[in-house]
């Protein structure tokens, strides 16, 4: 039976507070992950945890953290179910849903062998019920994260739910900031030249030299045994799902790695039947790709997102004004809160942070060679 770290009345209030202090401090997403479960121990007992990070713009995988989870060879399998079938409390239905949370106990009806994952996947390797928050921030999904008890161990309840939904939106708030701190780290020196990933089902039949290199990177930090990183089996999935008419949403993801590049990578099916493979293409993400992940990141509105790229592209404000039918003040007060969220006082120093200054470490590599 799985045991919760609580005090008896410790509200939830505390534990809020408890995550928002974790999420000023200076970690990575790792680091956070894993302080933002045990927190969460402190109210709610669980045996094993998943926190996922994605992309907000595709909701497709592009990491995870994993404490006494699912092993790496379940990773492909688990990435398909989410992106191409049909099963209870996918993440990207419980980023629509108002509580952003479920148990499978409940959805299934105490049932859990009508989950096609938990059929295939979970079960298999001895875990029982699951209980799944979609981390939403300003209406936009920074990743998710799964509890999980042993198959001996009672179900999750509707007061265990309430609790981790209850944090839900200050977790993604950390991810968030995660995000902002690893966009304007420094990245190492990269090639301009692609990796071609070839896959037939969930195994890489083929790949090139860049590839071989990216994917290696990808998995640096990855539960032993892992040969197909998160991103990687997520963007592949999604490729063979739209290409079979499940799916209606790009197969791409943007993503950084460990040892600090930021990839774009997208995927697309060759041939037909049983003969059908996916070709997965890692490439380094240029400012177009990357600028709106990191304006994202900061938490800016549609229309703050719209200011900032034409504040880039040299608009003034009167221009900015009569391109998006609004009055100049509007768009002084959308500046003033650009400046606020990014931490700037200037347009070029808003320009320098979102849009450039990922790449000053690779500009000033490139000058010294």
């Amino acid at each position: 039976m799985p045991q919760s770290e609580a005090m008896a009345g410790d509200p939830t209030s505390q534990l809020r507070d408890a995550v928002v202090s974790l999420a000023h401090r200076d970690y990575d997403v790792r680091e956070f992950s894993l302080g933002a479960a045990r927190i969460v121990r402190r109210a709610v007992g669980f045996d094993g945890v998943c926190v996922l990070t994605f992309d907000p713009a595709t909701l497709l995988p592009t990491g995870e953290v994993v404490e006494n989870g699912l092993p790496a060879a379940a990773t492909a399998r688990m990435a398909e179910i989410e992106v191409g079938a049909t099963d209870f409390n996918k993440f990207s239905a419980l980023a629509r849903e108002p509580s952003n949370t479920a148990r499978l106990s409940q959805a299934t009806g105490g049932e859990l062998d009508r989950s096609l994952r938990h059929r295939e996947v979970r079960q298999p390797h001895g875990l029982g019920d699951e209980l799944r928050a979609a981390l939403v921030s300003d209406s936009t999904t920074w990743g998710a994260m799964t509890l999980l008890r042993g198959e001996d161990s009672a179900a999750f309840t509707a007061d265990d739910a309430a609790v981790v939904s209850a944090l839900s939106a200050q977790i993604a708030e950390g991810l968030r900031r995660a995000t902002v701190r690893a966009a304007l780290a420094g990245s190492g020196e990269q090639s301009d030249a692609p990796g071609l990933v070839v896959l037939q089902g969930n195994e890489i039949a083929l790949t090139n030299s860049v590839a071989d290199g990216l994917l290696a990177e990808l998995l640096d930090g990855a539960p032993s045994g892992a040969k197909i990183p998160a991103v990687v089996a997520a963007v592949a999935g999604r490729a063979r799902a739209t290409a079979f008419g499940a799916a209606l949403t790009d197969a791409r993801a943007r993503v950084r790695t460990p040892a600090g590049r930021w990839l774009l990578v997208h995927g697309s099916t060759v041939g037909d039947g049983p003969e059908t493979r996916t070709v997965v293409v890692l490439e380094q993400a240029r400012t177009p790709e990357l600028a709106p992940l990191i304006a994202a990141a900061y938490g800016f509105t549609e229309r703050e997102r719209l200011v900032t790229e034409m504040v880039a592209q040299g608009f003034n404000t009167n221009a900015i004004a009569e391109r998006l039918y609004l009055s100049p003040w509007t768009v002084q007060d959308h500046l003033k809160a650009i400046f606020e969220k990014a931490g700037v006082r200037t347009r070029g120093e808003l320009v320098a942070r979102i849009f450039f200054e990922h790449y000053a470490p690779r500009l000033a590599e490139a000058a010294r060679g």
